[in-house]
């Protein structure tokens, strides 16, 4: 296949399938992303989000259908593709020997890129990260907030078109969360991204189009505006978190008076919920939100 320098739409996913034995992990997803665009893959954990990203990165093969990332297929060009991407896996994918500067110089060098492109790409990345000031320390000393913004990094280093981002704010405090939100939405417009999360307000926040998948299959596709329009009657979040505690539902229903405990967790009716802030009130208690 050749690339269409012209063509607005920078990735195209028909039919895309990939099964593990009898398991289906992805049935057969039908995807087009926009050149520049924010695209969100939103779903539970488990619903086929990361594999659909190794396919579209060449990191699986699909069992069926057909992918291509800025007209060059993922099955039979994955050196063409593997040139115009970069990928931020789930897990933070740093040397953590290597201090900022080698992890970025590493990441260059795979892409072949010049010492004098790599050390000023370095430069750039390293002062919009907020890293600079750390950049000769290893990163096993870094914070993880530190080190997903690296491993951001790592993935831009080689000025990519297109960048996958798989769970960028996983295992991250409310405040880092906050912070890689704003990094990642000044990246829109020049880079295509495509995200993936199980963060409601994370794809509502970053996102130009959503795609919510759940079981491998695509269930939902639209603007943030265009799939709340579609809830009728006032949205339900049912927070799963073991061990809720009458004291943690009082400081929890401060925030949100609807709050009500279910089994193994809590239900809170209400137009506007953060998951974050329902973590932050259940948190001083010792409850942890599971999902």
């Amino acid at each position: 296949m050749t690339a269409d320098v012209d063509d607005p739409v920078a990735i195209r996913a028909t039919g895309l399938a990939k099964t593990f034995g009898d398991h289906v992990a992805v049935a057969g997803l039908d995807l087009t992303v926009a050149n520049g665009e924010l695209f969100s893959l939103l779903g539970p954990n488990g619903a086929g989000k990361t594999t659909t990203i190794k396919m579209l990165c060449c990191l699986l093969r699909p069992s069926s259908g057909m992918a291509s990332i800025l007209g060059h297929d993922v099955e039979h060009e994955p050196l063409a593709v593997k040139q115009v991407i970069g990928v931020s896996p789930q897990e933070t994918a740093v040397a953590p020997n290597l201090n900022a500067w080698e992890n970025l110089g590493l990441m260059a060098g795979l892409h072949g890129i010049d010492k004098q492109r790599t050390r000023q790409r370095s430069e750039e990345l390293l002062e919009v990260t907020g890293l600079a000031n750390r950049a000769t320390d290893k990163a096993k000393q870094y914070s993880g907030g530190m080190q997903r913004r690296l491993s951001i990094a790592m993935a831009l280093v080689s000025d990519p078109k297109v960048v996958f981002l798989d769970e960028p704010t996983i295992g991250l405090d409310p405040q880092a969360r906050r912070g890689m939100w704003e990094y990642i939405a000044g990246l829109k417009g020049n880079t295509t991204i495509v995200l993936t999360t199980h963060y409601l307000e994370e794809a509502d926040a970053l996102a130009d189009r959503i795609a919510v998948v759940d079981d491998g299959a695509l269930v939902a596709l639209g603007t943030p505006a265009d799939l709340k329009q579609g809830i009728s009657g006032t949205p339900v979040m049912v927070v799963e978190a073991p061990n809720v505690t009458d004291e943690a539902l009082a400081a929890l229903r401060r925030v949100y008076p609807t709050a009500r405990a279910v089994p193994d967790g809590v239900e809170i009716e209400a137009d506007d919920v953060s998951v974050y802030d329902i973590g932050d009130c259940l948190r001083p208690f010792g409850v942890e939100i599971r999902s």
